[in-house]
């Protein structure tokens, strides 16, 4: 083999960690193999014999690309869905390679890595994923190692979200938002006025959009019907749910319980109220 089939090799060998590397950084298969492919072509352009560490190296390439990615996903207009993952011929991603990906992180991690600020859902990935020290961390984030070690920290904090903090009042409120929920299901007419405050609201992105008990149960439907997974939250200080397809938050429903009941519903689906929001899954 010559140079170049070597340096092919020796890359391939690679390959699997660094698909992971970006795909856990950017939750789509797709995004993934491009930044894998420029993490080839930015390789191939370089004197090999200038690289130590090749793994190290590429790990680095890679985590600025998926940065870069992340950052240009924040920079996109308010109200611009972003793209969704789209099925590769035979080296790229399929459906199947999607769901394998999505199920080897986790569909409540994949949610709620997309709510941290790129430099975060980066640092966290990098090192309590992949366990890449923070002075090379700093050196993707252009920040210092004790700052690269705070945005882990912060991301951390919102990936475990309040599961660990025992809260009988946000257990109490969860009990009644399931309630209303499964009543919903059911279609039980008299188990979501049971439910509802008779002042109840519904308002969807901050505009009332329904007013009062009766109305409300009658409009009632499975809020989650058409999300592939559904996760329980909490969403600005109110018990929620949060709806997700492709890994991606898209829909938050908050909440606001007086008492026993509920007294106003949110519906938050406009793409930048959603990232907006502060999010913390929980376990049921």
């Amino acid at each position: 083999m010559d140079e170049h089939d070597v340096l092919a090799h020796r890359f391939e060998a690679q390959r699997p960690r660094l698909r992971a590397v970006a795909y856990q950084t950017l939750g789509s298969a797709s995004e993934a193999d491009d930044a894998v492919q420029e993490a080839w072509l930015r390789l191939s352009r370089t004197d090999p014999g200038t690289i130590d560490n090749l793994g190290g190296w590429l790990t680095t390439v890679v985590a600025r690309v998926c940065l870069n990615m992340l950052q240009a996903r924040r920079d996109q207009p308010a109200g611009v869905e972003l793209p969704e993952p789209a099925a590769g011929d035979g080296d790229g991603a399929d459906p199947e390679q999607e769901a394998l990906l999505a199920d080897s992180i986790g569909p409540a991690l994949l949610v709620i890595l997309h709510t941290l600020a790129p430099a975060e859902r980066l640092a966290f990935v990098l090192h309590d994923i992949f366990a890449v020290p923070f002075g090379e961390i700093a050196a993707v984030v252009g920040r210092s190692p004790a700052a690269a070690r705070q945005l882990a920290s912060r991301g951390r904090r919102r990936v475990q979200g309040v599961t660990s903090v025992p809260d009988t009042d946000l257990s109490r409120q969860r009990a009644v938002a399931d309630a209303f929920l499964a009543a919903a299901h059911r279609g039980d007419f008299g188990a979501l006025l049971e439910a509802l405050d008779p002042g109840v609201v519904v308002r969807a992105n901050g505009v009332e959009a329904v007013r009062g008990a009766a109305a409300v149960a009658e409009r009632a439907f499975p809020f989650t019907q058409t999300a592939q997974i559904t996760l329980p939250a909490v969403i600005d200080g109110a018990v929620g749910l949060v709806t997700a397809a492709s890994g991606r938050p898209v829909t938050l429903i908050a909440f606001t319980i007086t008492g026993a009941r509920i007294a106003a519903i949110d519906l938050v689906d406009d793409p930048s109220r959603v990232a907006a929001a502060e999010l913390a899954l929980v376990s049921r």
